[in-house]
């Protein structure tokens, strides 16, 4: 049996961070009974962090890691991933559009590689959305070379020992591809499973801002002009 720790990056998710939670531990429990959540507040307005105190006084196992002002979508996962003790890290979005019972085919799947990471099949999101995400991972796997089907699917499990060995700079949308090519260039292995995807019942999504957008395009930039200097 392995620890666990859970993080849960979370922006305005007041709605939805109460059952998320619930539903974390619910899933958890059947596969570990050494386990942390810990829910990442960017700077909600909403009421979020006020919820998540509520459940931590409720259940110990629930951490709350709080931004005073909104930094992105990276840096709230960089906080959490930083702060988890466990043996095995998984994060996933608070806005409760994966099925979390998906990740009992991860558990058994992360013995014979360092990393398993999730790709939509079928995404249960707008046209734009799914197009611009389509978009975002066929550039990045042609700036870097193969990275993941899905780069951006927000349902990754992986060895705390990830973390400990790169150093991802990218704080905005960007992350999660920064985060696996600098894991595949350290040689760390990845193996890819197809996840559920949901739609979003409450609360609303940032991603197809045009400021996240323009963030994410510019981090790209320097990442690979970084990677490229490294090479010369």
């Amino acid at each position: 049996m392995t620890s666990l720790s859970v993080v849960l990056p979370a922006y305005n998710e007041a709605e939805n961070i109460s059952e998320m939670v619930s539903s974390v531990m619910k899933t958890v429990k059947p596969l570990t009974d050494d386990y942390e959540i810990i829910v990442v507040d960017d700077g909600s307005r909403d009421g979020t962090a006020e919820v998540v105190r509520g459940l931590s006084a409720e259940w110990p196992q629930v951490r709350l890691l709080g931004h005073e002002v909104n930094r992105g979508y990276g840096a709230a996962l960089y906080s959490g991933l930083r702060a988890a003790t466990k043996d095995l890290i998984f994060f996933t979005d608070a806005d409760r559009q994966f099925e979390l019972a998906d990740l009992h085919k991860f558990w058994p799947e992360i013995e014979g590689v360092d990393m398993v990471i999730g790709y939509r099949p079928e995404r249960a999101d707008p046209f734009h959305r799914r197009l611009f995400g389509w978009g975002w991972s066929w550039l990045t796997n042609l700036l870097f070379g193969y990275t993941a089907r899905d780069v951006d699917c927000a349902f990754k499990l992986f060895r705390r020992e990830i973390m400990d060995n790169i150093d991802v700079r990218s704080m905005g949308a960007t992350f999660s591809a920064e985060f696996l090519v600098r894991a595949k260039a350290r040689g760390y292995t990845i193996r890819e499973l197809p996840v559920r995807h949901l739609p979003r019942t409450a609360g609303s999504q940032t991603g197809s801002r045009l400021d996240v957008i323009l963030r994410a395009f510019r981090e790209l930039l320097a990442f690979r002009i970084e990677m490229w200097r490294k090479k010369s």
